[in-house]
């Protein structure tokens, strides 16, 4: 990330700043540590889950916390302690839903330890998709088809007049994470039914975990109709950062996160997720994926992530530092709005689009051209970065181990 010269904001925090501790140790939560740390700012990250890159990053020391979700009560003594050791009350800033949540939930207690954004009631609406689907609702925000279901027969309903193929999502993502190992649904996003019978084998092996999901009418149209905002607001609810995204490809095809965007200029995307964003009183960092419909041509909800975000990453590399920008507001700095300053560049995420290339490949939905133009310089990368030595050469190993599993499997289908 090159330096901006024409941005008013502090560049560097003094001494006497507030310490941060960033909620998270996956890949998203190093990245908000490296933005603060590099501005010298006194940083950690926490999570329960030692294999995350946090524990071994070069960017600050992570520390080992109770699971919020199975030990809520030893998740926030744990909170409380680490605040009591850090000599002043710190920041605390999300990197993923299961904090949002857990903080959003216990910010009664924690608001006596940490700074707090005061849309922490908000981002725990946001993080849950039934909430934030009926806000999106509520206030006016384009979306697909979509309705709640518990049961058999409220699965019929919506599949008797709905437009095939159609999707079904948990309530969280972390739902369908306690199926076993090889389970069709185990750690899926999303699940693709092509007909009103398959729809309904979808739901049943979702029951078994929590009848309540999701469905919706799938958004028409190539992936590169779909649109990432970036923003952060302030305590006051005014848009102080904000950057779009153009995604090239995602993972899986046609349904995942982003694995190459591209800078984009799109007032009418920026206009609807803005209004949406104001209109709900909305303070903090917020990412919203967006899609064109190419029914009818408008551009619709496909979910927002209330926190630091790995589509979140490419608009530091646009000229707008978000996690930089919501702790300058979260201590009480003034704040002079930020918009990027840099078009030119692609945001690639390397251990997923080696195999996300071929699988490109294989449904004839690139070219060997387009291929090459994306890895064209210049680029940013989410999961690579020469001075995080440790977790950069693991994204090396990983991407050729995907890149050799995904020739394998396409040498060698399976019979």
């Amino acid at each position: 990330m090159r330096p901006r010269c024409d941005d008013p904001n502090p560049a560097q925090a003094g001494a006497d700043w507030p310490p941060a501790v960033i909620a998270g140790a996956y890949q998203t939560g190093v990245l908000g540590l490296r933005s603060l740390v590099r501005r010298g700012v006194k940083a950690t990250c926490v999570d329960w889950d030692r294999r995350n890159p946090g524990f071994r990053s070069v960017y600050g020391r992570a520390h080992l916390c109770p699971n919020p979700g199975k030990d809520p009560a030893g998740w926030v003594d744990f909170m409380i302690a680490l605040s009591g050791k850090m000599g002043s009350k710190p920041v605390l800033i999300s990197s993923s839903d299961q904090y949002v949540s857990a903080i959003a939930e216990h910010a009664s207690k924690l608001a006596e330890h940490y700074l707090l954004s005061p849309g922490v009631p908000l981002q725990g609406l946001l993080a849950t998709k039934q909430t934030q689907y009926a806000l999106a609702a509520k206030h006016g925000m384009p979306m697909p088809r979509t309705q709640f279901v518990d049961s058999r027969n409220d699965v019929e309903a919506f599949a008797s007049d709905a437009e095939f193929p159609c999707l079904m999502k948990p309530l969280h993502f972390r739902e369908w994470q306690a199926f076993p190992k090889g389970h069709s649904l185990s750690h899926v996003k999303v699940a693709i039914a092509q007909t009103p019978a398959q729809l309904l084998d979808h739901w049943r092996l979702a029951a078994a975990v929590n009848p309540n999901v999701i469905l919706q009418e799938i958004i028409q149209g190539p992936d590169t109709g779909k649109r990432v905002y970036l923003s952060c607001y302030d305590s006051a609810g005014r848009r102080i950062g904000n950057a779009l995204f153009r995604e090239l490809r995602c993972d899986p095809v046609g349904f995942g996160p982003a694995t190459v965007s591209e800078p984009v200029v799109d007032p009418e995307t920026d206009a609807v997720c803005d209004r949406f964003l104001r209109s709900i009183g909305y303070s903090g960092i917020c990412e919203i994926e967006m899609k064109r419909d190419a029914r009818d041509d408008q551009v619709k909800l496909i979910e927002a992530n209330p926190r630091l975000s790995g589509g979140g990453d490419a608009a530091p590399h646009a000229g707008v530092d978000l996690c930089w920008l919501h702790y300058l507001d979260m201590i009480g700095k003034p704040v002079t709005p930020v918009a990027p300053d840099r078009r030119d560049f692609r945001h690639i995420v390397l251990r997923s689009d080696v195999s996300t290339i071929i699988a490109y490949r294989q449904a004839r939905l690139i070219s060997w051209r387009d291929i090459f133009r994306s890895y064209k310089p210049p680029l940013a990368f989410f999961d690579f970065d020469r001075h995080d030595w440790r977790y950069s050469a693991e994204t090396i190993y990983l991407m050729a181990r995907a890149a050799a599993g995904a020739l394998l499997r396409s040498w060698f289908p399976q019979r």
